[in-house]
C-alpha cells in the first residue's frame, strides 16, 4: 500500500494564485483577477484529484487531501465533494514543515508515500505510475518543475522509515534552488534518486499559454 498525498489550497479569492492574480490584472487589466485565478485553481484541484482517484481505482492506493485554508469540519466537506474521503489539515508552517507533517503519517505506518501539488494541468495516471516504479528502486522520487521547484516528492519504503534522513531541512522554500538544495541534501545522505519528467507548474500568465490552444 502506497499513500498519494493532495496538497491542496481552499480556492478562495485573494488567498489562493496570488501571483497569477496580480499578472491577470497587470497584463490584462481584469477587475475580477482575483475571483479568475481562484477559479482556475478550484479548476486545477478538480482534475489533480480525479487523476489520484482514477488511480486508486486500480492500484493500492490510499489517497489523502491535504487541506490549507479552511478549519476541520469544511475541510471534511470539501473531501466529500472530491471524492476524497481521507482528508488531513496541512497545518502551520513554511512548506517544508507541512511535507514533514504528511509525511510523518506515512512513516508511522510504514507507508510509502508520494506528495503532489495541484499546480499541474498535464498531470495524468501515466506520471504517478512513472513515480511509483520508480519508487520500486529508489529511496526517493522527485519530479523536477520549470520554477527550479518540483512537482512531486516521493519517499520510498527504506526511506520512509527514517525521516531524520529526508531531504526537507534547510531547503529554500519558494526560490528557484528548491530542487537543486534537495538533490544535494539528498546526495550527501546518499539517498537513491529518480528523477521524472519535468513538468511547468502553472503560477503565472505566461504559464497559461500552452493551454490556450
Amino acid at each position: 500500500m502506497l499513500q498519494i498525498i493532495v496538497m491542496a489550497r481552499w480556492p478562495s479569492p485573494g488567498r489562493c494564485k496570488r501571483r497569477l492574480s496580480r499578472d491577470l490584472y497587470n497584463r490584462l487589466g481584469l477587475s475580477n483577477s482575483s475571483e479568475r485565478a481562484a477559479r482556475i485553481q478550484k479548476r486545477l484541484t478538480q482534475h489533480t484529484t480525479a487523476v489520484v482517484r482514477s488511480l486508486a481505482n486500480a492500484m493500492a492506493i490510499e489517497p489523502v487531501l491535504a487541506v490549507s485554508g479552511l478549519g476541520p469540519n469544511a475541510a471534511e466537506r470539501w473531501g466529500q465533494q472530491l471524492s476524497l474521503p481521507r482528508v488531513r489539515l496541512q497545518g502551520k508552517g513554511q512548506l517544508g514543515t507541512r511535507l514533514r507533517r504528511q509525511l510523518m503519517q506515512g512513516h508511522r505506518r510504514g507507508m510509502p508515500s508520494l506528495v503532489i501539488g495541484t499546480d499541474l494541468p498535464e498531470l495524468n495516471p501515466d506520471d504517478l505510475k512513472r513515480a511509483i516504479e520508480q519508487l520500486q528502486t529508489h529511496d526517493l522520487v522527485l519530479g523536477p518543475a520549470s520554477d527550479g521547484g518540483y512537482w512531486l516528492l516521493g519517499i520510498g519504503e527504506n526511506l520512509i522509515h527514517t525521516p531524520k534522513h529526508w531531504p526537507l531541512i534547510g531547503i529554500p522554500w519558494g526560490g528557484p534552488t528548491v530542487l537543486e538544495s534537495t538533490l544535494k541534501a539528498a546526495s550527501a545522505h546518499a539517498i537513491s534518486t529518480a528523477l521524472l519528467p519535468k513538468r511547468n507548474d502553472l503560477d503565472h500568465w505566461s504559464d497559461l499559454k500552452p493551454w490556450q490552444g
